[in-house]
């Protein structure tokens, strides 16, 4: 990988983190049309990636995480609660090791288009119901719970997690504003319980040493830059979606999620393979 590819790849994982089109689902993307497949990514990398999207949340938001921890403690709770489905969907994904499967270049193409199409088609529906709507909720068990079943399912490639949530949560009619902070307020255990694994995972198996040790200045660059790249880009992606999720204002997301959805299967057929 070389440092102008980590570069994008840095740009890419921190719009998509908190922009509604899919952060795994673009970053596979990319990867195939780079050629570059998993074993030259060095683990340590992608971690960073993820940690560089994990500052931004709490740049943005550290006032609402220093409330966490105050009495009755009841966002905590709901924060708890919205957690353990993604959990358990992590541990599963990892046990079977669907990323290798769903990732592989015989299957990648035709199922980043069916979850890009699919992420596509909830912001559409999202966006005409909130229009429609005329009484809203707080945040509450009735609005939490389905945050935390629809954060589960974008394990998959493709399904973006920031959409799948918001509208998740809108959908079961709670206001937008509160959704919206929840929804980001939901990536800090996700992100930071990922990024805990893979940096065990990745120094008890020793790929994250063998890493550097081939890497070299390479990797180090990679990595400093790819950290700092996806922070900044995490912000601007935080204020951005702020600011449409107030006006609900989905459609021109979605419209991109299809054309990147036909460009997935027509690349399946014409290059990653």
């Amino acid at each position: 990988m070389e440092i102008w590819q980590a570069v994008i790849l840095g740009l890419v994982q921190g719009l998509t983190e908190f922009l509604p089109v899919s952060s795994s689902g673009h970053v596979a993307f990319f990867q195939g049309v780079f050629g570059i497949s998993e074993n030259d990514i060095a683990l340590f990398f992608t971690i960073i990636l993820h940690l560089g999207t994990l500052v931004a949340v709490c740049v943005v938001f550290w006032r609402d995480i220093l409330g966490l921890f105050k009495k009755p403690f009841k966002t905590l709770g709901f924060l708890v609660l919205a957690s353990i489905p993604a959990a358990i969907a992590g541990v599963v994904f990892e046990v079977l090791d669907l990323d290798e499967i769903l990732l592989s270049p015989q299957y990648m193409g035709i199922i980043l288009c069916v979850f890009f199409l699919l992420t596509a088609t909830l912001l559409f529906v999202t966006e005409t119901v909130v229009k429609r709507r005329q009484n809203e909720l707080p945040l509450c068990f009735k609005t939490v719970i389905p945050m935390g079943v629809a954060q589960a399912f974008a394990v998959l490639p493709g399904i973006s997690r920031s959409g799948s949530t918001i509208c998740a949560g809108t959908l079961a009619g709670c206001k937008s504003e509160e959704v919206a902070k929840f929804s980001f307020i939901m990536s800090i255990p996700v992100i930071l319980g990922s990024f805990i694994i893979e940096l065990f995972l990745g120094l008890r198996s020793g790929e994250i040493q063998e890493s550097f040790v081939s890497g070299g200045a390479t990797l180090g660059w990679s990595i400093a830059l790819g950290f700092i790249i996806s922070a900044l880009a995490g912000l601007f992606a935080i204020k951005v979606m702020l600011k449409i999720i107030k006006k609900a204002n989905y459609k021109w997301f979605s419209l991109y999620l299809v054309l990147m959805s036909i460009t997935c299967l027509v690349l399946h057929f014409t290059f990653f393979n």
